[in-house]
């Protein structure tokens, strides 16, 4: 294996750049794409629901598939880089399909609503997959890769706050009282920034760790992966945090317009101030990381995360909309703690199979969170439209207070009891950095005969 070295600051921005491009869609799809979709599309909650979990099954196929894709071809650009340079326009046109709204029926909207979001979802993994899958070849060391990712979920969180104050606003001013065609080019308009961005991670980053791929049948390979107790702590983490973080963003909406009685500005105001705490959040994390254990503060940070949701649920009344904007910011805070541990985790569990089991696999890997993040979100968004539809939510109307509640529910309780699982969850994780070390200087490994992976043994030196 290649000698890594030292990241830039430039470099390090350059790989940020690549997330601030798949955030376009993602800032879309956890925070406005169910309002835009019930409110302005003009679906029924329950059919957004279903659709949002019908990609997923696409994704089952698709992920994997990119991943093993990643893993097999080399080209003269790298092995993840080239998809950032020849997608990028797919990419960025797919997200203006998916917020054009065509002049038809119910039925054949539903149809369009189908064929865009499904196109849109294959080309977010075609770019997705192998810039997750990129910190694994821009360096091998641990704490540059914490650094980095803290980099990329800063810039990310910066994408997220643009999209989330400005796509409302730039809609309601470039729509001229049609909502549908503002979001179109409000949405188009980023989707080109998104292009641009794309290709800046390409020029500006470059691949200097090569891993030698096993060459195993995707069947050996599955078995192997499954076979990492670290990785599924890592996948099941990422579909609990995923449900609990897409259920709260995608309901935010509802909550400041009906719950709070605001506006869809009000509304933008308050998610980008959750996500301006999380981007607080990502520069404390790297901090306190440095001095603090990074899994404890994975763990109990999500722990709290419960607690806190418990507390805004019985805190905050109807209209209550500054104690709301208060805790709505610590719970975002809190939330987005574990964000840049969790990343850097991956590329090290990845490592831990590969000395536990003599093999490396490292594309289904990556493909595989990808996917467990992707169906986290397609289950986040099929429960909203089935709680939406039990709590008797009428798009663009005066709720009951039956439906008040189950609005305030979703936005707190709910996700944050997914988030408390996965604190309890992060306790079974053992690759810390006094570990992964051992692992890679192979003063230790892991034991091939312990189930939970949690016996480092030791060997000779």
């Amino acid at each position: 294996m290649q000698q890594s070295n030292k990241l830039s600051v430039f470099e390090k921005a350059g790989f940020g750049a690549g997330d601030m491009a798949v955030n376009v869609m993602i800032a879309a799809m956890f925070y406005f794409m169910q309002y835009f979709y019930t409110d302005i599309f003009g679906l029924k909650p329950v059919h957004v629901g279903t659709l949002f979990l019908a990609a997923r099954l696409i994704d089952a196929f698709s992920d994997p598939l990119m991943g093993l894709i990643t893993d097999k071809f080399k080209g003269r650009h790298g092995r993840f880089r080239p998809y950032f340079l020849y997608l990028s326009i797919p990419y960025g046109f797919a997200v203006f399909l998916l917020f054009t709204t065509p002049d038809l029926d119910y039925n054949a909207k539903l149809v369009w609503a189908y064929v865009t979001y499904l196109f849109a979802t294959l080309m977010f993994t075609g770019v997705a997959i192998p810039y997750i899958s990129y910190i694994g070849v821009l360096t091998n060391d641990p704490q540059e890769r914490l650094s980095a990712n803290g980099y990329r979920m800063f810039f990310a969180k910066i994408a997220n706050v643009v999209i989330v104050t400005s796509v409302p606003t730039l809609a309601l001013w470039w729509g001229d009282g049609n909502p549908a065609k503002g979001y179109q080019l409000a949405m188009g308009f980023m989707s080109l920034i998104g292009v641009g961005l794309l290709m800046l991670c390409f020029f500006t980053t470059r691949e200097r760790v090569e891993h030698i791929v096993d060459r195993q049948p995707l069947g050996q390979q599955l078995k192997l992966l499954l076979q990492n107790d670290q990785w599924l702590v890592l996948a099941g983490a990422c579909i609990l945090g995923t449900i609990g973080y897409a259920l709260r963003g995608g309901v935010a909406f509802y909550y400041a317009i009906y719950y709070l009685g605001g506006t869809e500005t009000l509304a933008s105001k308050f998610t980008g101030a959750g996500i301006a705490a999380s981007i607080v959040s990502m520069v404390a994390s790297t901090w306190i990381t440095k001095r603090f254990c990074k899994i404890k503060l994975f763990s109990w940070s999500q722990m709290l995360v419960g607690l806190i949701s418990v507390l805004m649920f019985f805190a905050v009344s109807p209209g209550d909309i500054v104690l709301a904007f208060v805790l709505y910011i610590i719970l975002s805070f809190v939330v987005d703690l574990h964000a840049p541990v969790f990343w850097s985790a991956i590329a090290e569990a990845v490592d831990y199979g590969h000395v536990k089991e003599g093999k490396r696999v490292s594309g289904l890997a990556f493909g595989g969170i990808s996917f467990c993040q992707k169906a986290g979100a397609g289950l986040a968004g099929f429960i909203t439209g089935l709680l939406l539809t039990y709590f008797n939510y009428q798009a663009g109307e005066t709720q009951s207070e039956f439906t008040l509640t189950g609005i305030a529910l979703m936005l707190t309780i709910i996700p944050g009891l997914f988030h408390f699982l996965l604190g309890l969850l992060m306790k079974k994780y053992i690759i810390t950095d006094d570990y992964y070390h051992s692992l890679k200087k192979g003063h230790a490994q892991p034991s091939a005969n312990d189930a939970d992976g949690s016996v480092l043994n030791p060997t000779a030196t």
